[in-house]
């Protein structure tokens, strides 16, 4: 398992090829058992899977602010062919964010499974995207995941302490993801 999550990263550059129903059904079947305050269930979601719906997505978001324009992803081009819609009440409460998270794990680590990626995506209108997805006003579009092929492989390192943890292209056009070290992270009482 943690070679699993080592190995799952952020990709913002997609093959154009159909992401397979099951495995978006699979998905969203691992983010509705992940644990979540109170056992509330508070999530919804909405799968986009159809490239004219996919396209309307995608003109709601933004990419990779760290390494714009490089890693803005081109409609037609490099974008994700799906997305899912994660909705939490529209007066959520702090933990239904954190369910969010919870639930967004769980679905990258499915779709990593199956030899897709993912971006966890919170530069969104969620406005415009509420409305786009007929979602009621009770409920907000709290974050998108952007889910397809990979056409680009992100390269983690560790780095020490104090080290800066701004992700980077290389001269290569690969994305380096800084990450500190365990020894860094956590104490031990």
């Amino acid at each position: 398992m943690l070679k699993l999550i080592k190995d799952r990263r952020t990709i913002r550059f997609f093959e154009q090829k159909a992401v397979p129903e099951e495995v978006l059904r699979q998905m969203i079947d691992g983010a509705r058992v992940t644990s979540c305050a109170g056992n509330m269930q508070q999530l919804r979601y909405v799968v986009v899977a159809s490239a004219d719906m996919a396209e309307k997505v995608f003109a709601q978001t933004a990419w990779g602010a760290m390494v714009r324009p490089k890693r803005n992803p081109e409609w037609g081009k490099n974008a994700a062919m799906a997305y899912i819609a994660v909705l939490g009440p529209s007066d959520a409460a702090p933990m239904a964010h954190a369910d969010a998270g919870a639930a967004i794990q769980s679905m990258q680590l499915v779709a990593q499974a199956n030899g897709l990626g993912c971006c966890w995506l919170g530069a969104i209108q969620r406005e415009p995207l509420r409305k786009l997805l007929q979602v009621s006003p009770s409920q907000q579009v709290m974050y998108l995941l952007a889910v397809g092929y990979p056409a680009e492989k992100p390269a983690s390192e560790d780095v020490p302490a104090g080290a800066s943890l701004r992700y980077y292209l290389d001269d290569q056009d690969v994305i380096h993801v800084p990450k500190l070290a365990p020894v860094d992270v956590a104490r031990w009482c």
